[in-house]
């Protein structure tokens, strides 16, 4: 059993009331850490030790925080199979996927930060008379909440920019999967990042996070979760006038045109829907098959789903390892059942119940993956996040009807289309209301470019120089030539 504490000021300190919750092994149903249930005494002190490194962490040079960056990347990497094996035990996804993403990622998102800023020049716009330059400034000390599917993975996609651009830090991951932001505060500690620049504060949403949202000392919020619980953040954050960017949630859709090459598209449908057991904000959890295409492609994609090894985490074989919880497999399961009540069929997958329990020893919020067609573009199972390994086919007979479809969600983070024709594929997705769009691919980041979501799916944008932009105020100075 592992005890966890808070970090603030340097020190790593228990909940001022002393109360814990418990970190759950989702694969054994086994508790396997102690975390602090803090409160808002706790987000005080974290907020005021910030304040005190707020003017000296700000005073170094861009090139200097870079360094930091650097420095932090290099002490990640050294520990990524730690960090593998540990995000692992803490979420039930796959050792491969926990090594060949949220590892080597959040090595990779400080590494990219650091070589970005170097590589910015200073803006500046002249005028016959005058010369205009833009200066940055930190926002100050800013709110990080993170969710529990990629925890160190979008910690350090926040915590990166936000160093680089000056600010200090007070950030609250998930409670669900605390252990991995554990492991960035204890490097940060060994490296001797001066006190209070990065604290980081554990507990309930409810407690902790609002806390965070309601301080008058912290100037911006960055959030990444689920669309109810950012609805809470804009309606605390926003009447604040704090800066605000929310990553919310997605219900993507994969769109595949009748001159797609089958064998490529089936791949890439099934890594879309099936990711982390589905739990991704980009997966693609409704499939639109061209009714020309589908004979083909639908046998195929649901062959390649049945194929799917779903088992114990730490073994290399497995691709899908469990759901976030036993109450989340819950949730998953209910609109199992739903999509039989909606007059849908499964082709592959189901409940527990359906299928058997996938481990031997019968624990573990394990679920097959699950394909249902049937079901109207309109259903619930086709509109409403799931978040988990489950997706609904549907066919359509042109473009129009295709674009209709995907257009009518509540919400607009992510999709991806499947053509032979790549111009077609540009213009196709370009009429898609979502802020990511994928041609023939799934997931293939450039973290230069804007990533966020349209509708539900949240405000703002994420990635190079949009990141560098929210964690900085900016300033024009404008400056008039002399006699003139």
């Amino acid at each position: 059993m592992q005890e966890v504490l808070n970090y603030i000021a340097g020190e790593f300190q228990p909940a001022e009331d002393g109360t814990t919750l418990y970190d759950i092994n989702p694969a054994l149903e086994t508790q396997i850490a102690t975390i602090p249930r803090s409160k808002s005494s706790d987000v005080e002190k974290a907020v005021v030790a910030a304040h005190s490194a707020q003017k000296a962490w700000s005073s170094l040079t861009l090139e200097m925080r870079a360094g930091w960056l650097d420095r932090i990347a290099d002490a990640l990497e050294v520990k990524a199979e730690h960090i593998a094996q540990t995000e692992t035990l803490d979420t039930g996804k796959p050792l491969s996927l926990s090594r060949r993403v949220d590892a080597a990622r959040s090595v990779s998102n400080f590494r990219f930060f650091a070589d970005f800023a170097r590589q910015q020049t200073p803006e500046s716009f002249e005028m016959d008379d005058a010369m205009n330059y833009v200066h940055r400034t930190p926002v100050g000390t800013v709110g990080l909440i993170t969710p529990w599917n990629l925890p160190l993975y979008l910690l350090s996609w926040k915590v990166a920019p936000a160093l680089l651009m000056g600010n200090t830090i007070v950030a609250k991951p998930s409670e669900i999967t605390p252990l991995t932001a554990n492991i960035l505060a204890q490097t940060l500690d060994e490296l001797d990042l001066p006190a209070g620049v990065f604290n980081l504060v554990h507990g309930l949403g409810p407690e902790v996070g609002q806390a965070i949202l309601e301080h008058p000392g912290i100037q911006g919020i960055s959030f990444t979760g689920g669309t109810a619980t950012g609805r809470i953040v804009a309606r605390t954050a926003a009447p604040m006038f704090k800066k605000l960017s929310l990553e919310l949630g997605g219900k993507n859709a994969t769109i595949i045109l009748e001159d797609a090459d089958v064998e490529l598209a089936v791949q890439g449908a099934v890594k879309a829907a099936f990711t982390n057991s589905g739990q991704v904000c980009l997966c693609g959890s409704r499939i639109m098959i061209h009714e020309a295409i589908a004979e083909a492609f639908i046998p195929a994609f649901v062959q390649r789903v049945s194929e799917l090894k779903v088992g114990d985490p730490m073994l290399e074989s497995t691709d899908m390892g469990t759901v976030i919880s036993y109450e989340h497999l819950q949730k998953v399961e209910s609109y199992i059942e739903l999509a039989l009540e909606e007059g849908g069929k499964i082709l592959t997958g189901g409940t527990q119940a359906m299928t058997g329990h996938p481990h031997p020893e019968a624990r573990g919020a394990y679920l097959r993956p699950t394909v249902v067609t049937g079901v109207s573009s309109a259903s619930r199972c086709a509109t409403e996040e799931i978040f988990g390994p489950m997706v609904t086919l549907h066919t359509f007979t042109d473009e129009q009807q295709a674009l209709d479809m995907v257009n009518a969600s509540e919400y607009g983070l992510a999709g991806s289309v499947w053509t032979k024709d790549l111009e077609r594929g540009r213009a196709f997705a370009s009429q898609i209301e979502s802020g990511i769009v994928w041609v023939n691919t799934w997931l293939h980041r450039d973290l230069r470019t804007p990533f966020g979501g349209m509708k539900l799916s949240g405000v703002g944008r994420e990635g190079g120089r949009w990141s560098m932009d929210f964690f900085s105020e900016l300033t024009n100075i404008c400056v008039k030539h002399p006699d003139q």
